[in-house]
């Protein structure tokens, strides 16, 4: 098997392993839009670090958790919504990051793959900056698994039990901005939002409990990868779009299947 192929495969895989359960949160929480939000600003982060000549992951990720903060801090001093607040940020940080590309003297950006991934061209240095957010997102989601989902029930009778529930909530998107910015380079801008909400609601239909539905998100997830990757190798597709176009067939199939009660 080709290097590149393995590479693409390794990075995919780890990928859907921190989308599976952050992605069944997200579903639980109906915080969809926010994952689109914290994507979008990722855009702004590669733009900002073209320049201010830095790594564009890290440029990426410190945009994606300065959006989750600002967001944080907007939600309880606001009078707007927060969906308005969501669609302010979202659409804005797109723009600016697309309007900072194109004022960019002498940069030449491959913009395709940024919106839409490349995850055959992943690199050995972005293979370790992947699983190295994997280190840092599976303990802490292990560490705050109950809590997290306590908070996805009832976040008000989660506080009544003592739970942390505003620095959970923060803790949270942190994690979601640092899983979008390395799942940029794997299915893009545009599409790592669906990598994180289609898994995890093909695997709502057939699971019986929180547990259950993570680890089914993270095998939808995996399936999806590898039919993707094979796809576009077979058929010449984009590697990003093809995995999920996987990805939305799974769920396609789910819906035929009876639901879990």
């Amino acid at each position: 098997m080709p290097e590149f192929m393995i590479y693409a495969l390794i990075a995919g895989l780890c990928l859907t392993v921190m989308t599976g359960p952050m992605g069944s949160m997200v579903v639980w929480r109906r915080m969809a839009y926010f994952g689109e939000t914290l994507a979008h600003a990722a855009l702004l982060g590669f733009g900002l670090a073209l320049l201010f000549s830095l790594p564009t992951t890290l440029g990426v990720i410190i945009a994606s958790v300065a959006i989750a903060i600002l967001l944080s801090l907007l939600s309880r001093n606001s009078s707007l919504s927060s969906d308005t607040i969501l669609g302010i940020l979202s659409h804005g940080s797109l723009a600016i990051g697309l309007v900072l590309l194109s004022l960019l003297p002498g940069v030449t950006v491959d913009l395709e793959s940024i919106l839409f991934g490349d995850v055959l061209a992943v690199t050995s240095q972005e293979l370790m900056l992947i699983g190295g957010v994997m280190l840092i997102v599976l303990p802490l989601l292990l560490v705050n698994w109950q809590s997290f989902i306590a908070i996805c029930v009832q976040e008000q009778l989660a506080e009544v039990e003592g739970r942390r529930v505003k620095l959970l909530n923060n803790l949270f998107m942190i994690m979601m901005a640092l899983v979008i910015a390395v799942g940029m380079k794997v299915v893009g801008v545009i599409l790592v939002t669906a990598l994180l909400i289609i898994p995890a609601a093909t695997s709502r239909r057939l699971a019986r409990s929180p547990e259950q539905m993570a680890l089914f998100a993270i095998a939808v997830g995996m399936l999806s990868v590898v039919g993707g990757i094979v796809m576009s190798l077979q058929w010449d597709t984009p590697a990003g779009p093809s995995i999920v176009t996987v990805c939305a067939g799974l769920f396609a199939v789910s819906m035929l299947l009876p639901q879990k009660t």
